[in-house]
C-alpha cells in the first residue's frame, strides 16, 4: 500500500472527510514550500505546519508527528547552509545540544508509540501557546554571542534533551524552544539562535525518524516530497531573516504560531469527550 491508498485509509477509519489524491500532493507542496521559508526564516523545522497539515490531510496525530519529523531533515539542512555561510552557527553550541537531542529523540519516539491521540493534541497545544508567550516577551538581540563555560555546556546538553524529546514526540524539530533558549539564557543573538538551532536539531531528526519508521509510524514518501520542497524554499528564508529587525522577526514568529494554535486547540477540542459532540452540533447549526 503506497503512502496516498495509507493516507486514504487512515482517514476512513477517523471518520474524516477524504481529500482527492490530487488536492492531497497539492497541499503537501504547498506546505512543503511554506514550511521550508519558515524553516529558513525563524530557525525552526517546519513542524508547526507540517503536523496539522498532515492531520488535515487525513493522519493520525501519531503518524503525523512521525512523518513531520522526516520532512524536517532536508529542511534543517538547507536553512543550516544559509546560516553557516553567514557565520550566524555556534558550532561548539549545536553539537552539544545535538548530543543531548539525540537521546532525548530516542526517548519522544518512544512515547509517541504510547501516547493517546488526545494527549498528543493537547500536548502540541500547549507547547504552542508557551513558545507564543516567550516570543511576545522576549526581545532577542542582533549583536550578542555564546560565552561558553562547562555549565554553559551542560546547560545546553540539557536544553538539546528536551528538544530532542519534543521532537520524537510532537514532530517538530525543536527550533520553537531552541531559538528562544539560546537567546533568552545563553545571550545568542537572534540570528545565531536560528543558525545554530537548525544544526542542533538535525541529528535528533535523523535518530528520531529512523526510530518512528522501525515502529511503522511514517509515511515516507509523504516526508519525502514535503522535505525536499521545504528544502528548496529554506534559503529565501534565510535571506530574509538577515533583513527583519530582531523584535519584528519574534513579532512574526508569534503571530504566526498563534494562528497555527487556534488551529491545534479546535483539532483537540474536536476529539476531548463530552466536548466533541457539543462542537459537532454547533458546526451542523
Amino acid at each position: 500500500m503506497d503512502d496516498s491508498q495509507q493516507v486514504t485509509a487512515a482517514a476512513e477509519q477517523a471518520g474524516r472527510p477524504q481529500q482527492s489524491a490530487a488536492l492531497r500532493w497539492a497541499l503537501m507542496a504547498l506546505v512543503g514550500l511554506l514550511a521550508g521559508f519558515l524553516s529558513g526564516l525563524f530557525g525552526i523545522g517546519g513542524g508547526s505546519i507540517i503536523v496539522p497539515a498532515l492531520v488535515w490531510a487525513g493522519l493520525s496525530q501519531r503518524q503525523a508527528a512521525a512523518t513531520s519529523l522526516a520532512a524536517i531533515v532536508p529542511a534543517s539542512v538547507s536553512g543550516l547552509v544559509s546560516y553557516a555561510m553567514s557565520g550566524r552557527v555556534d558550532w561548539l553550541a549545536a553539537i552539544l545540544m545535538a548530543c543531548g537531542s539525540i537521546v532525548g529523540s530516542q526517548l519522544g519516539a518512544w512515547l509517541l508509540s504510547r501516547m493517546s491521540e488526545l494527549f498528543l493534541r493537547w500536548a502540541w497545544a500547549a507547547f504552542l501557546a508557551c513558545v507564543v508567550v516567550s516570543q511576545f516577551v522576549f526581545i532577542p538581540s542582533r549583536d550578542s554571542s555564546i560565552h561558553m563555560t562547562w555549565l554553559t555546556g551542560l546547560c545546553l546538553l540539557a536544553i538539546g534533551l528536551l528538544i530532542g524529546t519534543l521532537s520524537g514526540l510532537l514532530g517538530v524539530g525543536g527550533g520553537a524552544v531552541a531559538v528562544p533558549a539560546l537567546s533568552l539564557l545563553f545571550d545568542a543573538s537572534d540570528l545565531i539562535a536560528r543558525g545554530t538551532s537548525l544544526l542542533a536539531m538535525f541529528p535528533g531528526a535523523i535518530t528520531g525518524t529512523i526510530a518512528n519508521a522501525k515502529r511503522g509510524l511514517v509515511h515516507l514518501t509523504t516526508g519525502l516530497v514535503v522535505g525536499l520542497l521545504a528544502a528548496l524554499a529554506a534559503p529565501l528564508g534565510s535571506i530574509c531573516a538577515n533583513h527583519l529587525s530582531a523584535r519584528l522577526g519574534s513579532i512574526l514568529l508569534a503571530l504566526y504560531l498563534a494562528a497555527i494554535l487556534l488551529r491545534c486547540i479546535w483539532s483537540a477540542l474536536s476529539i476531548t469527550p463530552g466536548l466533541a459532540a457539543s462542537l459537532g452540533g454547533l458546526h451542523r447549526r
